[in-house]
């Protein structure tokens, strides 16, 4: 029944149905943002939550459809390869819809915002499955979907230059946790969410300076790691201080200091790329 009944509401433009309450029909669009199946969970669910918000229809009911999505992050935190990840990654996404809406609206408190960021740092910094692609069941994408929370979070104007460095120290405690390689456009992500803190223009180049050298004593493949293939636990890092550079030279809305951030990017790139980037 669930998948004809919101195949006729997309169909209808994703109008609120008048034949059940708000209440009802938010619960099972929570239910289903767990699904394996993606057509009811990124095809139906995500985006008529998203439409919702966007549309102000849970304008006075935000805090309770935040909390719920920030509930979802704890739904089998700490598995891998299984089904559980689709809830997280998929309530992520729609808090920081949330959050936008508060960003463009003003309708929240500092502190239902900054309760939310430290629900959503500690779940990235805990999710185990790091999946992007799942065969036969689409994308699960959680350190991807977490990156555009961060960026989300970062906009908000509940977050100060403060709260900004802490998203720019789990952004890196997150690249820098695994070796396993993420291959799914999760540095691009990630970038972009640094990017947003970035363009806050609140954070200083002595702050941003020490975190990217942080990321290049990990990105670079020419130290011997032990008996360890070395562009393997390099690669995370790598790839992020590749697409921060690029998205730093040619982004819309470049913070005010992207001169002196390219340089230091650059000389990043060129400590940890001796044989290529130094000549």
């Amino acid at each position: 029944m669930a998948r004809s009944y919101w195949k006729q509401v997309l169909e209808r433009g994703l109008q609120v149905p008048t034949d059940r309450p708000l209440d009802d029909l938010t619960a099972e669009l929570t239910t289903m943002l767990g699904s394996p199946d993606p057509v009811l969970r990124d095809g139906t669910a995500y985006p008529a939550l998203g439409t919702w918000i966007d549309r102000g229809v849970y304008d006075d009911l935000l805090v309770g459809l935040g909390d719920g999505m920030a509930a979802g992050l704890a739904v089998g935190l700490g598995e891998s390869g299984t089904d559980t990840v689709f809830r997280r990654a998929f309530s992520v996404l729609v808090l920081a819809t949330v959050v936008e809406r508060d960003s463009s609206e003003h309708l929240l408190p500092a502190d239902q915002v900054l309760r939310w960021g430290d629900r959503v740092v500690s779940w990235l910094l805990r999710e185990r499955d790091l999946r992007g692609y799942v065969p036969g069941k689409g994308w699960a994408h959680a350190v991807a979907h977490g990156a555009d929370a961060m960026a989300s979070l970062a906009a908000s104007r509940h977050f100060g230059a403060t709260e900004l460095t802490v998203l720019l120290d789990v952004l890196a405690d997150r690249v820098l946790l695994d070796d396993a390689p993420l291959v799914s456009g999760e540095p691009d992500r990630l970038a972009h969410a640094v990017l947003a803190v970035l363009r806050r223009d609140l954070v200083p180049l002595k702050v941003v300076e020490p975190w990217v050298a942080r990321l290049a004593a990990r990105g670079n493949p020419f130290v011997l790691r032990g008996d360890l293939d070395p562009y393997h636990p390099s690669h995370n890092a790598q790839q992020l201080l590749r697409s921060l550079y690029l998205q730093l030279a040619i982004a819309p809305e470049p913070p005010a200091d992207k001169a002196d951030l390219v340089l230091v990017m650059v000389d990043a790139l060129k400590s940890t790329n001796p044989f290529t980037l130094a000549r």
